[in-house]
């Protein structure tokens, strides 16, 4: 039975219209209601699950996923050396990313300077395919991400120089310097452990469209532009998943995923309005989870663009935001104010240097301390698919004309605009960022340090990368925070972003589901979720 597996997982299916692919590992997508698992034994029926998503993803790939959707597929196919432990907080469970515990890795050591990590795999976890998890995998999976265009900034931030097979069941990972983020990095999606066996044999554009983890879930279809169906893996290492089929269907209209959560046609949706939470809760068969996240909402300016250069300008900005409007008018009170570059439920969080509030009367100080007492105009880039970006944008665009400040709008559709905010030359525009390591440096590293791969808006400040990097490799936790700081005091202060806010993470789900967790990626673990019948 298990050489059938075996073949069997070898094929893809390359679905009509789309790129998409599927590894074919059940007899059929049906099977599991008549009661069949992935196997070809007879069990008894399991539940389907069936979620509405905004968007259908871009890749399969764990070494180069960085949206919702691709990371929330990768996770359902494959496993990590590490994870997260859970604990419980108002009632809710969320991800305790301090608390590291085995996946893959059954154990590991640490030498006296925290600069070697000796891994011990788990005996007899095999991937989906059959072929087993072995250590050669392992060195496989993070070499890929060392190479990749998505990871390869991640694999720095952790400090690897080397990873290596000490035999079939053993890892050593070499950091360059100790990194207090280490096993929090590991425990992403981004370190997924592939099957390299079955990666190299189906050829290099194999992963983009099809899996070979070894997960709780076989993807059985992937459409970017309607589905994607996963079946559940009957022999997966922890146990089966309760789960009978899972089902993501892509709905680009926030409306249409409501109205179908509110009608009962999808088991759970994500992304839902802030303008709709009351309604959704009136319904009592359904459950509103609505956490504080660390998604953060700011308005860039490009540092290095005139008149963004100037800090008084900057800080004009800033003192222009109708912030109360934003947070009642546009989020429905789902956000709390952002006063930090850092999200406020990070631990190191810190306010110093905030100062900003809705003051017309000071922003036209400043102003005019800057060089422009009669205003300036500037182009401001909108990327679509949020209500909250177009209200945000028309609402701050009013009060900067009050000031003599004109903001022209340009609408860009999504994915012209992360290709153009990528280029660095975009002078002014509003996202959002979501650090799936809950630290400062993490979220420091990406966005603020001179050299990090999602500082778009250019902010260079020498003295802030060097409190980054003196951080980084301090054992202190103390000094470390300090450090942090420091450095959130220094970014404020120059305001190189108007801070708008942080999102509550929104999801609505039936209220049969039970074994749903907040992380702080946002993205949801399938396998310990259940339905009551």
């Amino acid at each position: 039975m298990k050489k059938l597996l075996s073949t069997l997982v070898a094929l893809s299916i390359v679905l009509a219209g789309c790129a998409s692919s599927a590894n074919p590992q059940t007899p059929a997508a049906t099977s599991a209601a008549e009661g069949t698992a992935a196997t070809g034994e007879t069990t008894a029926a399991k539940p389907f699950l069936t979620v509405a998503y905004s968007e259908g993803g871009t890749t399969l790939d764990p070494a180069e996923a960085n949206d919702l959707t691709s990371d929330t597929l990768v996770l359902a196919a494959y496993d990590q050396l590490v994870t997260y432990g859970i604990k419980t907080e108002n009632g809710a469970s969320i991800a305790n990313t301090e608390d590291i515990q085995p996946m893959l890795a059954e154990s590991w050591e640490v030498s006296s300077d925290n600069t070697v990590y000796t891994f011990k795999l788990k005996a007899g976890v095999k991937f989906q395919s059959g072929n087993p998890v072995d250590a050669a995998s392992v060195v496989y999976s993070f070499d890929r991400v060392a190479k990749s265009s998505s990871g390869s900034f991640l694999y720095g931030m952790a400090a690897i120089q080397s990873v290596t097979a000490a035999d079939d069941s053993t890892v050593e990972i070499t950091l360059t310097n100790a990194n207090h983020n280490f096993l929090q990095i590991l425990a992403m999606y981004t370190f997924s452990i592939v099957d390299q066996k079955t990666a190299e044999a189906q050829g290099a554009d194999y992963l983009k469209t099809n899996t070979a983890g070894s997960g709780p879930f076989i993807l059985q279809k992937w459409d970017p532009a309607t589905e994607a169906v996963f079946t559940p893996n009957e022999e997966y290492w922890q146990g089966a998943p309760k789960l009978g089929k899972v089902t993501l269907k892509f709905t680009k209209e926030a409306s249409n995923r409501v109205l179908l959560l509110d009608k009962g046609d999808v088991d759970m949706a994500i992304e839902i309005p802030p303008k709709d939470v009351d309604s959704l809760k009136s319904n009592t068969e359904l459950t509103v989870a609505s956490n504080a996240s660390n998604r953060i909402l700011y308005f860039a300016m490009n540092n290095s663009v005139k008149p963004f250069d100037n800090e008084k300008v900057r800080q004009a900005i800033s003192y222009a935001i109708p912030y109360d409007e934003l947070l009642t008018g546009v989020m429905y009170g789902q956000a709390k104010q952002m006063k930090s570059s850092v999200a406020s439920n990070t631990p190191g969080f810190t306010d110093a240097g905030y100062v900003y509030e809705h003051n017309l009367d000071k922003a036209k100080e400043l102003l005019k301390e800057a060089g422009y007492e009669n205003g300036f105009s500037f182009d401001f880039t909108l990327g679509s698919g949020f209500d909250d970006w177009e209200d945000d944008a028309v609402l701050i665009q009013a009060e900067l004309a009050k000031i003599g400040v004109t903001m022209n709008i340009n609408k860009l559709a999504r994915a012209q605009f992360l290709e153009q905010q990528k280029t660095k030359n975009l002078t002014a525009y509003i996202s959002k960022w979501t650090s799936f390591v809950n630290d400062p440096g993490y979220h420091l590293g990406f966005l603020m340090y001179g050299k990090g791969s999602s500082n778009y808006n250019n902010y260079q400040n020498a003295e802030v990368d060097k409190l980054w990097e003196q951080a980084n490799t301090e054992p202190d936790a103390a000094r470390r925070a300090e450090l942090y700081r420091q450095a959130q005091e220094i970014i404020t202060t120059e305001a190189p972003w108007a801070y708008l806010y942080e999102y509550n993470r929104i999801v609505g789900m039936s209220n049969k589901i039970s074994g749903y967790a907040f992380y702080p990626d946002e993205v949801i673990r399938f396998y310990p979720l259940s339905i009551q019948e």
